[in-house]
């Protein structure tokens, strides 16, 4: 397990200064979620799977988006369902969401999905959200994730074989250095599932892993 050598900051205040000071980008915009929110050859892949998912139910899912960061993302899937909740922990981030998003089935709400109490729908679309937290952070997501029929997880993971969930102080990084990445099936998280498919995998370049999207059955 890695040590934490420092206290770790709440999360709150850690997401607020990554986007206050522009470090997953973005420098000429308000709020940036990272490339792999914006990059066609990421997110396009990523679009048509989820998209296709939504229409085979009818368009009638309801979603919970915990982690929708700047709505890149959210703005493509929000047509396809009966109800979209978008959430994010950042507050002013949210704000401005609302300010540029508005749908009579379009709701966004500023929560810490470690700590509140989450939104009960029938999907839930976490996107490269808990690559970023830390193991108890995520343990406290996953005893809440039992309620969905369905989630859909996007991780960033080390290319080829990798230990599984090493522990990080929350904020700007992932695991990747530490050649781990986020398995919810694995210790400690253990979580139950009907089913899984890999919905899409996506190969970067350089050697610095894949972005695989997986919905379960739950």
């Amino acid at each position: 397990m890695i040590k934490k050598t420092k206290t770790p900051w709440p999360t709150k205040a850690v997401m607020n200064q990554i986007y206050a000071q522009h470090l997953w980008g973005g420098k000429d915009v308000d709020f940036y979620s990272g490339e792999g929110s914006h990059l066609d050859d990421i997110i396009e892949p990523y679009l048509s799977e989820v998209i296709a998912f939504l229409n085979a139910h009818g368009n009638k899912l309801t979603v919970s988006d915990l982690g929708c960061g700047d709505f890149n993302i959210g703005k493509h899937l929000m047509p396809f369902t009966s109800k979209y909740i978008a959430m994010d922990i950042a507050d002013q981030l949210i704000e401005r969401n609302k300010s540029l998003f508005n749908e009579t089935h379009l709701e966004f709400r500023c929560l810490d999905i470690s700590k509140d109490n989450l939104p009960k729908t029938e999907v839930a679309i976490l996107r490269q959200v808990l690559q970023h937290l830390s193991n108890a952070e995520i343990k406290r997501i996953v005893s809440k994730l039992q309620y969905y029929n369905y989630i859909c997880l996007t991780e960033h993971l080390p290319s080829g074989s990798f230990t599984p969930n090493m522990d990080i102080i929350a904020g700007q990084g992932t695991r990747l250095k530490y050649n781990s990445g986020v398995d919810l099936l694995a210790n400690p998280f253990n979580l139950k599932i009907k089913d899984q498919k890999v919905l899409s995998k996506i190969a970067l370049a350089h050697h610095k892993g894949d972005i695989v999207t997986t919905l379960y059955s739950l």
